[in-house]
Order: C-alpha cells, then sequence, then structure tokens
C-alpha cells in the first residue's frame, strides 16, 4: 500500500516536493554524512519526523527505531518505511530502557525544544556506554542573525558553535566532532546569481506569489553533494553538525 504524502508544515521537510527540494537535500546532505556511524548499530532517532533519514540509517544498522510525538507522523512512518519501528513518544521522558542503544540520532530537532538539557541528559540515559549522539541543528548566527529570538516561530532555542559544544559538554558529552555545513561550489554560484538562493526562496513564500521559473529549476536541482561539512569556518556555517560520545 502506498503511504500519504505528510503535508508541509513549516517545522518538517519532506521529500518529493520540487519547491522543498533545498531544504531537504540540505538536510539529507547531514544524514548522509553521519550514516557511517549507524552501520550494525541499534539506532535511535529522536523526533524523526517524515522518517526519510531513518530509513537512511535503516540501509546499515542493526535496528532503527524513530520517536515522534505527532500520531499521524508515526503511523506515517510506519506506512512509509517498514525498515524503521516506529513509536510515539515524548522526548522530554524517551520510551526507552537505560543504556540500550548504541547511536541516539537528533537532526534539526533540539531546537525545538524547551529543555534542552533536560533532553540531551535523556539521550546520555539511554545510551550504552562509549555510544554516540548525533546531532544538527541551524546555526544561529547565521540562520538568525542579529536577533534575540529565532526567525523561524516553530523554533525555541537556537544555538551556535560555541553554545551547542558548552551544552553538549555541560550534559556529560565527550565532543568528538564539531562541523559545520556550507554551500559547496555550485550553490555558491546559484547564490551569485540569484543574489540569495535562500533569500529569494524566503521572499516567494513571504509574498505568496508564484514561484519565479528561474528560481524553481534551481531549487529543484539541488542534490546532497552540493553540500559541503567541514570543520573550518563554523561560524559562518549554515547548520552545525556534532557528534559526541557517552
Amino acid at each position: 500500500m502506498t503511504s500519504t504524502p505528510l503535508p508541509l508544515t513549516g517545522e518538517r521537510t519532506v521529500p518529493g516536493i520540487p519547491e522543498e527540494n533545498y531544504w531537504f537535500r540540505r538536510h539529507e546532505a547531514a544524514y548522509a554524512e553521519l550514516a557511517g556511524h549507524c552501520a550494525g548499530a541499534v539506532v535511535l532517532e529522536t523526533g524523526c519526523g517524515e522518517g526519510y533519514g531513518a530509513d537512511l540509517f535503516a540501509r546499515t544498522a542493526r535496528l532503527v527505531c524513530g520517536v515522534d510525538y505527532d500520531e499521524p507522523t508515526v503511523a506515517h512512518v510506519a506506512q512509509a518505511y517498514p525498515r524503521v519501528r516506529a513509536v510515539r513518544g515524548n522526548l522530554a521522558a524517551l520510551p526507552v530502557r537505560s543504556s540500550t542503544v548504541d547511536v541516539v540520532a537528533n537532526l534539526q530537532v533540539i531546537e525545538h525544544l524547551w529543555d534542552q538539557a533536560g533532553f540531551l541528559a535523556e539521550c546520555r540515559r539511554v545510551l550504552r556506554p562509549g555510544g554516540r549522539l548525533l546531532i544538527t541543528t541551524p546555526n544561529r548566527i547565521t540562520f538568525s542573525p542579529g536577533r534575540d529570538t529565532p526567525l523561524n516561530p516553530f523554533h525555541i532555542r537556537e544555538l551556535a558553535p560555541a553554545e551547542l559544544a558548552e551544552l553538549l559538554l555541560a550534559t556529560g558529552f565527550e565532543v568528538e566532532l564539531l562541523a559545520g555545513l556550507h554551500h559547496g561550489p555550485r550553490l555558491r554560484e546559484l547564490d551569485a546569481a540569484l543574489g540569495g538562493l535562500i533569500e529569494a526562496q524566503v521572499a516567494v513564500a513571504v509574498s505568496g506569489s508564484p514561484w519565479p521559473a528561474e528560481l524553481l529549476a534551481a531549487v529543484a536541482s539541488v542534490s546532497t553533494v552540493d553540500f559541503l561539512i567541514a570543520t573550518e569556518d563554523l561560524d559562518t556555517s549554515l547548520d552545525l553538525v556534532a557528534v559526541a560520545r557517552r
């Protein structure tokens, strides 16, 4: 049975929508970069959303469980991605026994949470000794520049690179990797040609006007290889990518 695509809400991205392709590929690039940590592992994705990332991890993991609070989302994941064990649960109290998981993945979720330290403590609780937390989040410095509150109304608290590292260390994690996601050469060319690829998309969304053909073609052409993840120039990165060890 074919699953019904989840609607766009502004809080999550979903695959298969040309106008959404830039954000989907930007998120997918981080999943692809982090997937190697999941090979042969028991993986818990906290806030799995549409499920495409959990399914990517499931290609090589021993077991992937995706947790989300939204009941229709959990039903969608169970139907669309049979390799993923979908469970409804609250991230403030993960429905998993202590020291039972090899990898906890949390991609583009922590910025939505009120109690970030409490959530990280829960991640640490369910991880086995030596287990790893994989986390990505928008870089506050570039995502909401010059603002005290996040630009995205769904975000509670965004983090700068140093703030993410400090939060992980304070929760008892050892930070093994702190990197940033950037536009690669082709996206930088599109940035120059369109006067800012992200800004052009935001302008269309705010105005509600039809997509210009050139912009839609550019957005639809984006792939995961158009993004770079590196440990240099963290403050100018678009998203933060971290690997932390219990």
